[in-house]
Order: structure tokens, then C-alpha cells, then sequence
């Protein structure tokens, strides 16, 4: 009897202290998950800021350069693709942050067509709005750089978090599964040509 008592007592001592300890993971994963939910949060609203700047942007080079409706045309199909892809944060992962970082790709690249066209219109590049607008638009790509490199590293730690032994046992059970991360554009890899 004095054996049995003995085995409960250490089954029930080896149950609270394994809940406990799932109790305590289990929270510092839930911490860990919001903080990676507030940083896509903060990427998303960076690139959104992109996208409100566009229209003016837009507008504004139209005023003095009518015959660059092309550039103009793919930068608004453009600007509405990346708008119209959004991710609600319980479905971020591989494929649909692949899909959203092209369309934000695209709109980058059509931005600098924009930009470059520009520069055969020296009033346009002489115009306060335009030049305001640009200058707007350098400081949010500097911001959406800094939102995806805060949401890689929040994304690491978490990550690195759900595979960690015990936690990885049980963070599957709880809904806890990794969350992607950004990618290099393609060709990024290769440095570009310079010739003078």
C-alpha cells in the first residue's frame, strides 16, 4: 500500500509538473504568435501607405507627361493588383505571402518605370507635389524594409520557438505551425552590371 501511494504521489507530482510547464510554453508561444501577428500587421500597413501615395503620384506625372499613358496604365493595374491581395493573418503562409510579395514585386517595378520616365521631364522633377510625393515614397519603401526585416526576426524566434524540445511535442496540438517568411526576388543573387 505504502509502494502504491508512493507511485500515485509521484504520478500526480510528474502530471502538475508537466502541466505546468506546457502552462508556461504554451503562453510564451501565444506571446510569441501576437508578435508575429503585429508585425505583418505593420508590413501590411506600410505597403497599404505605399499604395494611397500612388494615385497622387500618378496624377501628377499625367499633368505633364500625357503620352507615357503606358507606364501609367501599369502602374495602376499594378498598384490595383497589390491592393487587391490581402492576407488575413490565420492564412498567412508559403504560398499565399509568395503571391503577395509578387504583386508587391510588380508594383515596385512599375513604380520604377514611373520614376525613370520621369526623367525626361525636367519640370515634372522640378514640381514641389512631385517632388514631395517622391520623397514620401523613398521614406515608405525605407519603412517597408524595416517592417519585413522586424517581421523575419519575430518569425525566426518563433519558429525557432515551435521546434524547440518539449514545445515541439505539443505545438502542433495547440495550432501552433511555422509561419513563412519573405524571399529574395529572383535574380536577386546576381549583382547588377555597372558600365561607364
Amino acid at each position: 500500500m505504502h509502494i502504491l501511494l508512493k507511485k500515485i504521489f509521484l504520478a500526480v507530482a510528474l502530471f502538475f509538473a508537466t502541466t505546468s510547464l506546457t502552462s508556461c510554453n504554451y503562453n510564451s508561444l501565444v506571446e510569441k504568435q501576437q508578435e508575429v501577428d503585429q508585425a505583418w500587421a505593420q508590413v501590411e500597413n506600410q505597403y497599404q501607405r505605399r499604395a494611397d501615395l500612388i494615385p497622387n503620384l500618378v496624377n501628377t506625372v499625367k499633368g505633364y507627361s500625357a503620352h507615357e499613358s503606358e507606364t501609367l496604365i501599369k502602374v495602376t493595374e499594378a498598384r490595383a493588383k497589390a491592393t487587391s491581395i490581402t492576407i488575413d493573418v490565420d492564412n498567412l503562409n508559403e504560398e499565399t505571402l509568395a503571391k503577395f510579395q509578387e504583386a508587391q514585386n510588380e508594383l515596385s517595378q512599375a513604380l520604377k518605370s514611373l520614376l525613370s520616365v520621369t526623367e525626361a521631364y525636367p519640370d515634372l522633377k522640378a514640381n514641389e507635389n512631385f517632388m514631395n510625393l517622391q520623397t514620401q515614397l523613398e521614406g515608405t519603401e525605407n519603412r517597408i524594409a524595416t517592417e519585413r526585416k522586424r517581421y523575419t526576426e519575430v518569425v525566426k524566434d518563433y519558429n525557432t520557438a515551435i521546434k524547440k524540445f518539449p514545445t515541439t511535442i505539443y505545438a502542433g496540438w495547440f495550432g501552433f505551425s511555422p509561419k513563412p517568411q519573405f524571399k529574395a526576388e529572383a535574380g536577386a543573387e546576381k549583382a547588377p552590371e555597372v558600365k561607364f
